[in-house]
C-alpha cells in the first residue's frame, strides 16, 4: 500500500509518499512548497488572503502528485500557523473547496503524541523511557513516554519563527538585553514540563525537526548527505557554543555556518536558545537526533491503527470549534 501526508507548516508545505508494507513507511518521493506563512500574518495571526491562495494551490499540486504517483490520501493537516489563526476556519474551508482535500488542524498535544511515536519506532524499546523535543515555526512540543505512546504531551509558544519575531527584531545581531529576555520567558514556559521531565528521569532524549537537525550539524554531527542512518547527537554544552556564535553574527552571515540555511538563518538563534534551554532545564546532557517526525508518526498510526483513526482525529479538530490557546496542558500522569 503507498499513502500520502501533506504538512503545512510556517515555513513549507511538505508532501511526503511513502510504501507502508511490513508496517514501516518507506519514502519513495517528497516535494515541498516554501509559502512562509508566517512571514503573511496579521498582528492578531491571522493569515492574509494571498497567502491563503497560495496555500490551496499548494495543497492542489499535492493531491495531483499524489495521484500521479498512485498514493492514498493525502492525509492533510496543519501546524501553528493555522491553528491558532483567528481566521482557521475560512482557511480551511477554502483549501478543501479548492482542492476537495480536507485538511485539519491538530491539537499540539496530538503532535507531540505523533512524534513521539515516531520516535520511539525509530529508536526501539532498548531506548527505555523516552524524553522529546520537537522545535517547529510556531510551537514546541514536548513529551514523555515508557510506552508506544507518551504519558505526557505538552504543547507550548516557543517556536523559532514566533520566537523570533517576538523578541529578536530590534538589532541584528541582538543585544544582550533582547537575549535576557527572551530566556526569561522560555524559562517561565518551560518550568513545570521542565520539572516533570527531570522527575521522570529519562533514560533517552532525542530531538527532532529541521531546526534540531541544523543544530546538531552545526555542533558538529554528520551531514544529510551521510544518510538517515547515521548517527547524530546534540551536546548540550556544545549547544551553549553554537548560541554563542550564532547571537555574534548578522542573519545574513549565518548562513555560512555549517548546517545553517539561508531561510532558517533569521530563527536559528532563537532555535538554539529554546534547545539549550530546555535541555539545561531537563538536565539532559545530550539527545539523539531522530530523522522521523510528525509526518511519519501520521503514517505509524495509519499503518498500525487503519485508515478510521485518522477519519476520527479529523473530525475531532473540527474547524468550526473556537481555535485552541497556546496555554500548556500536561496529561494525566499514568494510573
Amino acid at each position: 500500500m503507498r499513502v500520502s501526508v501533506v504538512d503545512a507548516g510556517s515555513n513549507t508545505v511538505r508532501l511526503v509518499i511513502a510504501d507502508v508494507e511490513g508496517g514501516v513507511p518507506l519514502p519513495v518521493h517528497t516535494v515541498k512548497w516554501k509559502l512562509r506563512l508566517s512571514e503573511h500574518v496579521g498582528p492578531d495571526g491571522t493569515i492574509a488572503d494571498e497567502a491563503v491562495e497560495r496555500l490551496v494551490k499548494a495543497v492542489a499540486a499535492a493531491g495531483e502528485t499524489a495521484r500521479s504517483w498512485h498514493a492514498a490520501g493525502p492525509l492533510a493537516f496543519a501546524t501553528t500557523v493555522v491553528r491558532s489563526a483567528p481566521n482557521r476556519q475560512d482557511v480551511l474551508h477554502r483549501v478543501a473547496s479548492g482542492t476537495g482535500i480536507r485538511m485539519c488542524t491538530l491539537p499540539g498535544e496530538t503532535e507531540a503524541e505523533l512524534t513521539f511515536l515516531a520516535a520511539r519506532r525509530w529508536l526501539g524499546w532498548s531506548a527505555g523511557p523516552l524524553a522529546l523535543l520537537d522545535i517547529g515555526g510556531g510551537s514546541l512540543e514536548v513529551a514523555f513516554g515508557r510506552g508506544r505512546l507518551p504519558d505526557f504531551a505538552a504543547s507550548l509558544p516557543l517556536g523559532a519563527n514566533r520566537l523570533t519575531r517576538e523578541y529578536l527584531g530590534v538589532q541584528d545581531p541582538p543585544g544582550p538585553a533582547e537575549l535576557k529576555e527572551l530566556r526569561r520567558r522560555i524559562r517561565h514556559e518551560l518550568r513545570d514540563v521542565a520539572s516533570r521531565i527531570r522527575w521522570e528521569r529519562p533514560r533517552t532524549a532525542v530531538v527532532t525537526s529541521r531546526t534540531f537537525q541544523q543544530l546538531a550539524r552545526l555542533c558538529g554531527s554528520a551531514p544529510g548527505r551521510h544518510g538517515p542512518f547515521v548517527k547524530r547527537e546534540l551536546v548540550c554544552r556544545e549547544l551553549r557554543k553554537a548560541v554563542h556564535d550564532l547571537a555574534s553574527l548578522p542573519v545574513a552571515e549565518r548562513s555560512r555556518l555549517p548546517g545553517i540555511s539561508a531561510p532558517r538563518a533569521a530563527q536559528s538563534l532563537a532555535g538554539a536558545v529554546v534547545g539549550h534551554t530546555a535541555l539545561k532545564l531537563m538536565s539532559l546532557r545530550r539527545a539523539v537526533v531522530c530523522p522521523w517526525a510528525i509526518r511519519e508518526g501520521v503514517m505509524l498510526r495509519y499503518i498500525e491503527d487503519g485508515a478510521d483513526w485518522w477519519t476520527d482525529a479529523a473530525q475531532s479538530a473540527d474547524p468550526a470549534a473556537p481555535a485552541p490557546s497556546a496555554t500548556l496542558r500536561i496529561a494525566s500522569p499514568p494510573g
